[in-house]
């Protein structure tokens, strides 16, 4: 069966017979859930095989932003609680261990319920000056160490049988506002870009998802926020970065994006994104980004089936119980 380009949420713990019906109908790639749609542990595990049935595939990928501190939609009291990124990076010496750690237990908590896909690690680089929406989610602010600690997230996570999603290609760090309320613009060159925001998304290019960043690049295209830019995506994601994996867009219905959502979505894949994300789960905003999306073919449906090849349980001995002590007495340490 074919799916449409497109990442969708629902409105609450349980899917309605018209989001059934209308995720039947528009045949939606994937699913992201969010703090609204997190119930009890069998709750989850119940919608997520509900949403699957809906797309009529049983690999349909369900996505979720599950970073640790103040971005974690699963949490106490049927999860655990995980730090922010930066405490990972003031882990002298033990750091990239510890992230990887904490990433093969978040893992072990989304493929318990269902979810299989998490919009982790965070790739952006903050500077001085920036505004806080990035701030303690980036594991450091040397892109050197940021590519080591989001390395290790990743293969945390692959560990535990759940696809990492690189954010927000190509930089989110040097944004003076929050793009969910506004559209940030950074004046910095593409010299000073490619020697910081780029790197460590060239480090890790090799990974099999990633998420674009609604912000404007002056040095780029003074224009079009990235997301929605040709030159961005094709020269520099595509090229200067090296990134040919399946490329999202973040959500469409953020605030730095404008105009009509179907609008929103077709500039998004004449740039060259691959599959549009829509998060909200209000269904007329929906509908209209459907209209905009195209069946997923062609290079978007050969990264998309990349991605999923790369999607395996858990292939490693792993007692959760010892590496949760584990985990929690590396921080208590450290602290």
């Amino acid at each position: 069966m074919t799916s449409r380009a497109l990442i969708l949420g629902c409105a609450g713990q349980t899917l309605s017979a018209e989001e059934a019906a209308f995720f039947r109908a528009v045949r939606p790639w994937g699913f992201i859930l969010f703090k609204r749609n997190i119930g009890t542990p069998d709750a989850v595990r119940a919608l997520t095989g509900a949403l699957r049935e809906a797309a009529g595939r049983a690999d349909a990928p369900i996505l979720i932003d599950q970073e640790g501190g103040r971005v974690q939609r699963m949490g106490p009291p049927h999860w655990p609680a995980y730090p922010a990124g930066r405490r990972f990076g003031r882990l002298n010496g033990s750091a990239a261990a510890m992230a990887r750690l904490g990433a093969r237990l978040m893992a072990h908590d989304l493929a318990a319920v269902g979810i299989n896909v998490d919009c982790a690690p965070v790739l952006d680089v903050p500077v001085e000056g920036s505004h806080d929406i990035i701030g303690d989610r980036a594991y450091a602010t040397s892109p050197a160490s940021v590519a080591e600690i989001g390395r290790a997230v990743a293969e945390g996570l692959m560990a535990g049988g759940v696809l990492p999603v690189m954010k927000h290609i190509p930089g989110h760090g040097r944004a003076a506002c929050d793009s969910h309320h506004g559209l940030p613009v950074v004046d910095a060159s593409r010299d000073s870009l490619a020697a910081q925001d780029f790197q460590p998304f060239r480090a890790l290019a090799d990974l099999p998802l990633a998420m674009s960043a609604h912000v404007v690049f002056t040095a780029l295209d003074p224009d079009r926020p990235a997301t929605q830019s040709p030159t961005v995506v094709r020269e520099i994601i595509r090229g200067a970065i090296g990134f040919d994996g399946l490329l999202m867009t973040d959500d469409l219905s953020m605030h730095a994006l404008t105009g009509p959502f179907r609008a929103r979505a077709e500039a998004a894949f004449a740039a060259g994104i691959d599959v549009a994300l829509h998060c909200n789960g209000d269904r007329a905003e929906m509908e209209a980004v459907a209209e905009g999306a195209p069946v997923l073919a062609g290079p978007a449906l050969r990264r998309a089936e990349a991605a999923l090849a790369r999607l395996a349980p858990a292939g490693e001995a792993f007692d959760v119980g010892e590496a949760r002590a584990r985990f929690e007495a590396g921080l208590t340490a450290a602290a």
